[in-house]
């Protein structure tokens, strides 16, 4: 082992997270990953990983301590050296939902089905399958890497418009419903989480509340559910589920919309597949392409 984190203190929830664990939804596994990948990816990239190296993502305040080694360390891509049995803090998310702190090397956690990061509702992976507390060490993995600093550019602009495809169940909604999706000024719900982001605002009605059939579900979909709130699904979604689905965030923007506090506003802009696709390879080339 090259070295540990140690766990001092904890102002929120705190978990592992890497770049998820692709291929076991048909195992009721959904693919988990960052809640904001591009800040996953500027804190490990600012350290020498690769941008989907298990790093912690943190709700809130944490006191931290390296042992074993010195360190890099990089919160959302500031870095800076931790000396062996230095503590330092890492202060609660300002602008943001969470905050990525990476460390050179990753987090050297073992890796479950797949993945290192942490699914909370099926308490597997991480550390433990749960949420960090006081006194957890945390093993570090070799480093090596050559850093890069990146910018987010206008990645996580919280006044941005978030764009989505319609649909699938588009027929399941009248037009003024949709018109409804794309013109109304909705918010984050503070009973937002991991699993799903709950909108306050217009309500999204459809007219066929008994003829739901449960399908699988993928990440970024948006679910209206009988009392016309929508759900715009997260990382660690249920991999099923039977609510019409009226649109889906478009990949490039998951971050952008997830990065959003609670009571922040979010306005929706129907794209094309040609327009997802070409923002997604944007988005890869900027945050996920080796240096």
């Amino acid at each position: 082992m090259a070295g540990w984190l140690e766990i001092a203190g904890v102002g929120g929830p705190a978990t592992v997270q890497d770049a998820g664990r692709p291929g076991q939804m048909h195992h009721g596994v959904p693919t988990g990953g960052p809640l904001v990948p591009e800040l996953l990816a500027l804190a490990n990239r600012a350290v020498g990983n690769a941008w989907g190296t298990a790093a912690l993502e943190a709700f809130g305040r944490l006191e931290l301590r390296v042992r074993g080694r010195g360190a890099r360390v990089s919160v959302d891509g500031r870095a800076f050296a931790v000396a062996e049995g230095e503590a330092f803090t890492v202060p609660a998310p300002e602008n943001t939902s969470v905050r990525y702190v990476a460390v050179d090397g990753g987090l050297a956690v073992p890796e479950v089905l797949g993945g290192h990061g942490t699914l909370l509702v099926a308490r597997l992976g991480g550390h433990e399958g749960r949420a960090l507390r006081p006194g957890d060490t945390v093993p570090l993995g070799e480093g090596g890497g050559t850093p890069e600093m990146l910018e987010p550019g206008d990645a996580l602009d919280v006044a941005a418009p978030i764009r989505v495809m319609l649909g699938p169940d588009a027929e399941r909604f009248d037009p003024a419903t949709v018109s409804t999706l794309l013109t109304g000024a909705f918010t984050v719900s503070p009973a937002s989480d991991r699993v799903g982001m709950r909108l306050k605002g217009p309500t999204l009605t459809h007219g066929d509340e008994g003829a739901g059939t449960s399908r699988p579900m993928v990440r970024g979909v948006m679910q209206v559910t009988l009392s016309g709130e929508p759900i715009v699904l997260g990382p660690d979604h249920p991999t099923t589920g039977g609510y019409p689905l009226i649109a889906a965030v478009i990949r490039a923007d998951w971050g952008r919309l997830c990065a959003r506090r609670p009571g922040a506003p979010v306005r929706f802009h129907a794209v094309s597949l040609e327009e997802a696709r070409e923002a997604w390879r944007r988005h890869v080339e900027r945050f996920r392409s080796p240096p």
